[in-house]
């Protein structure tokens, strides 16, 4: 009877969770590398390297496509002994990291799925500590009972492929919008109504901490003794969460410092809004496209605003170089950053509805501009209508190079195997 080997079975098992989910941490990275950025620019900023922060978007995508790259050799089999001790030392690293992380809290997430997956510091520590560095572990140990996909001649090819692949998709997303958005300002959201609470929505809990001759106790809320002059009140402490909304803030400031929002929210017509996180970042290349589309607005009587966090002084520089004539409002910085992931964007409203949102690269040039806002504008059923999905080509375009040379390796593989049965 022939036995079963349950440490191969393991190693397999282990390979397939690790693969699966680096390659799934590694695109969903990919999909958005600014925010990658952004969250390694936080990290620089946690352990006082800030300096570093003009490299977090050249270590932002790297990291994506390292990720990648060991997720598929492991989950292809190549180089087992290399890939299998990279992969150890990459968790043990992660998972001391993680553990600083849950128990210092420098950062509010660890960002190891994007925003796609946002997991706290604890429960990343966890499916690190607890699934990860195990089954990396187990694979490093037993790496020569995975079964290889490919022959060693070609070992070369996956390799390479699976580190310029995620590198040309990072900058792909990085030079136009991320082709799908995990953030709530995703086309098609309706902003009042992602700020707004459920009638039913669970509410913060909240314990009151009151002192009574030395002797502290906690009340509910219904029962404290806030009219007994005996007790004295010493804290509020929160128990329990209550719902939190996607959106929890959206505000726009005019030069009045004013709040504009509901006015720009509730406008039927249309609203541009073209968003410049920091105009001394902004590019300019596409100021003609953008100064058409301002006097499309001015034509059809569209509301048009630039969205900054900007200083006063840095917003005239901007105009001066621009020769920009559309108003101003300020805003956050976090928040304009998560609107759209480009320095300027421009972002279509109607109703609070995001209608479309564009990179400064894709912002339509003139010929086209009038055809695709009055498309956008006056179908409203059709407003959040995108292109075909790009996610076919993109897998295909990753999937045939490697599906080709499998077929050339097992092909080469059989001839060489008949050829020696021959002799």
């Amino acid at each position: 009877m022939k036995t079963i080997d349950y440490r191969k079975i393991s190693t397999e098992f282990c390979r397939i969770i690790l693969g699966a989910t680096f390659i799934f941490s590694g695109t969903v990275k990919c999909i958005d590398p600014v925010g990658g950025a952004l969250k390694i620019e936080d990290y620089f900023g946690a352990f006082g390297l800030s300096a570093l922060n003009p490299i977090a978007t050249f270590v932002s995508i790297n990291l994506s496509a390292v990720e990648f790259m060991l997720g598929l050799c492991i989950l292809t089999a190549v180089y087992r002994r290399l890939t299998t001790i990279c992969m150890l030392t990459f968790m043990t690293f992660m998972t001391l990291l993680t553990l600083y992380l849950a128990i210092f809290n420098p950062v509010h997430d660890c960002g190891c799925f994007g925003e796609a997956i946002i997991l706290t510091n604890r429960q990343t520590f966890l499916k690190n500590f607890l699934i990860l560095l195990p089954a990396s572990l187990i694979t490093c140990l037993y790496h020569k009972r995975m079964t290889p996909v490919y022959t060693h001649k070609v070992y070369w090819f996956p390799v390479l492929f699976a580190y310029a692949f995620p590198v040309w998709f990072s900058w792909y997303n990085y030079n136009h919008l991320p082709i799908e958005d995990f953030r709530p300002y995703k086309v098609g959201a309706n902003i009042p109504e992602l700020m707004s609470f459920p009638a039913d929505a669970p509410q913060d809990e909240y314990r009151f901490v009151y002192e009574k001759n030395g002797e502290k106790k906690a009340f509910a809320p219904e029962a404290a003794p806030a009219g007994d002059s005996t007790w004295t009140f010493v804290e509020a402490k929160l128990i329990k969460e209550g719902y939190v909304p996607p959106i929890t803030s959206f505000e726009l400031y005019d030069n009045r410092e004013e709040n504009i929002a509901e006015e720009i929210l509730s406008a039927e017509n249309g609203v541009f809004l073209l968003i410049v996180c920091k105009t001394e970042k902004a590019s300019d290349k596409k100021i003609d496209e953008i100064n058409n589309i301002y006097d499309y607005a001015q034509e059809r009587h569209l509301g048009f605003y630039g969205v900054t966090s900007s200083t006063g002084e840095e917003i005239n520089a901007w105009i001066n170089n621009t020769g920009a004539e559309y108003p101003f409002l300020t805003a956050d910085d976090v928040t304009l950053k998560t609107i759209i992931r480009s320095n300027p964007g421009l972002v279509l409203l109607k109703s609070g509805t995001i209608l479309q949102k564009w990179h400064y690269n894709d912002i339509p040039s003139e010929d086209r501009a009038n055809a695709v806002m009055d498309r956008l504008l006056h179908a409203p059923e059709k407003q959040a209508e995108k292109e075909k999905s790009p996610w076919i080509w993109i897998i295909s375009c990753f999937a045939l190079p490697l599906l080709s040379v499998w077929i050339y390796d097992y092909l080469r593989n059989r001839r060489k195997t008949t050829r020696n049965k021959n002799f």
